[in-house]
This record gives C-alpha cells, structure tokens and sequence, in this order.
C-alpha cells in the first residue's frame, strides 16, 4: 500500500447572495427566525445558465491558481453531487472535456448527498494508495437553488449553491489518510428526497413536485444520533484519541444541529468548522468549502488532524480524519 495525501484545495461559489431579508420578502419568515434556528444569514445562487459542471470547473481553477497545479497528468475525476446537468451524461465526464483533462482518465459522478464528497475522499484515498491511480480529482458541487421551492420556508431558507475541490496523490510512504468510516440507513430514505421515475420509497407515497423534500425533525434526530458514533468509529478505526483533533468540519446542515452533535462528543464547538453562515446548506460542498474558509482565514494548517464528517440523504454519512499535507500556495485564492 501507498502513502496518500490531499496536496491542494480550491473553491468557487456564486456571486449574488440572497440574504435572510430577502428571503421576507418570498416567504412568512424574517432574519431573527432563520438565524435562530438555522444560524444561516445568507447564501449563494447560481445564474439562471450557471450549472453544477460550471461551479465545479471554477473550484478546480481556483486549485490551480493557488497551487500551481496542473490537471493534464490527472487520471480520475470524482464529482459528488445531487443535482448533476443532466441525468446523463456525468457532470465529471463534462469536467475533464472542459479542464482538458487527458481523455485517459477515467470521470464518474458519485450520488451519496451531503456525505459525497467524504464517499469520493474515500475512494480516491483507495485508489492511490492501492497504486491503481495517482492523482484524483475530488470535487463536491451541488446547485441546490435550482431544486428548492421558493415557497416552501422549511427548506427554501436552507439552501445555496457551491463547490470545493482537492487534488489527492501520492504521498510516499506515509499515509495522510488517517481512518475513515462509513455507513447507511436506507429505511430513512424517505426524509430527504427528490422525484424521480418511482414515486415512493419504504411504501411511503412521495410528493411528486421535482423539487428537493426534506423531513428536518427526522433527520436532525437521525444525525445527532449517529454522527457522535460514527466519529467514535473513524478514531478507533485510526487509532487516535478526540483530544488528537485540531478540527472537526461536520456537514454544514444547520448550526443546531452542529451544536448537540459537539455537546454529546464532548469537543469544543469552536473547534467546528462550518460554511453555512454565508453559504447556506449546500450538500456536497460544505465541507471542502468550510475546509477552505478554514485555510484562507488561516485557521487550518499542515500538519493538523481534520476529521471531515458528512451525513444526508440516503440516510448516508460518512467520516475521515486525515493529517493535513497541502504543497505550497503560489498564487491567491478567487475572492468570495
């Protein structure tokens, strides 16, 4: 077995924000409520002809900006997402076409939600240090306001659109992948779901409207739960303690819903990482984007222990703790 190790980030989300008192103006709520509850104060929308491959492309040049990278040599693309350009083809066959990544490289877009992009952490870190490949692109992305009903305020004050990125390769000997966990409850399926071609799911009838349903009282419990335990799983699995921790990014669903999942681990919140207060909920792409707030703010630092945890849909999570190892930044990172 190889060594493997994330060597550069990037990140991208749009720029018109919608705010919480823009949002009064759509829906029977107002900013106290939604911070209140969600800790949410604005988010990002894409452009009417601005799509999941776009946001993707954006984080990935952004990598390379910032650490003189170069994607010709890439031999795996793995995009996480819920809401690709198109049933098919896959959002990260479009991404290698667009970034001239060599057309001997395989792209496979990854569905686990608001866990995939820990699910594509996962596989890449398998196929580097399996020797199978040797340097994958892992991107969450999702474009979420294009599948949100602007006039439901359960979920319309939720969600934003973004992307994060990062280069995994090989890492020598040593190993940057630290231990992971995965797992699943399908019998939750129908707490979070979009419509497709079946329209139930655990012989509950779905609400066939196109746009994303969600639950949040049963995924709040489901996730408070199961997150504390399967973190207890990802260290035991690596052999670390929680003290061992220099930062815990969960996904970014709620802030409530941050705060009992670090009460019942017993680890500080403000060692908690989160993109939610200016980004929103934006599945896939919470956790690179909280990763890499963390990095430009100057929090986050080689060296240190980041132990990543996602959970969503499905109901899916997934968690890794990784030893940070980025090579230099030669350039500045794209202004939010």
């Amino acid at each position: 077995m190889k060594g493997a190790r994330i060597t550069a980030i990037g990140s991208y989300v749009p720029s018109r924000r919608l705010t919480n008192t823009d949002l009064e103006q759509m829906v029977d709520t107002n900013d106290e409520w939604i911070v209140q509850r969600t800790g949410i104060r604005e988010r990002r929308i894409s452009r009417a002809d601005e799509y999941t491959s776009d946001l993707c492309a954006a984080a990935v040049q952004d990598l390379m900006k910032r650490y003189g990278k170069s994607v010709q040599d890439v031999d795996m693309v793995l995009v996480a997402t819920s809401t690709p350009d198109f049933s098919f083809p896959s959002v990260a066959a479009i991404v290698q076409n667009r970034l001239g990544i060599p057309l001997t490289s395989g792209a496979i877009d990854m569905s686990a939600a608001c866990a995939g992009f820990v699910y594509a952490l996962h596989t890449a870190h398998a196929l580097v240090s399996s020797g199978l490949h040797h340097k994958v692109l892992v991107i969450g992305a999702d474009a979420l306001s294009k599948i949100t009903d602007y006039t439901d305020r359960s979920t319309s004050i939720l969600f934003g659109d973004g992307a994060g990125a990062v280069l995994v390769e090989s890492g020598g000997d040593k190993d940057h992948f630290l231990g992971g966990n995965l797992g699943s409850d399908g019998s939750g399926a129908q707490h979070v779901y979009r419509t497709g071609l079946a329209d139930k799911v655990n012989g509950v009838e779905l609400a066939a409207t196109g746009m994303l349903v969600q639950n949040g009282r049963e995924v709040f419990k489901w996730a408070v739960r199961t997150v504390p335990q399967g973190v207890q799983q990802v260290l035991q699995n690596a052999g670390a303690e929680l003290a061992e921790v220099d930062w815990f990014i969960p996904h970014s669903a709620n802030l409530r819903m941050i705060e009992p999942i670090c009460e019942r681990l017993n680890y500080p919140f403000e060692q908690a990482l989160y993109s939610l207060e200016y980004f929103g909920n934006t599945s896939a792409a919470s956790i690179p984007l909280a990763l890499d707030l963390g990095i430009r703010e100057g929090k986050v630092q080689n060296g240190q222990r980041i132990l990543l945890y996602g959970f969503g849909a499905g109901l899916t999570h997934a968690g890794q703790l990784v030893s940070l190892s980025l090579d230099p930044q030669v350039g500045a990172p794209t202004p939010y």
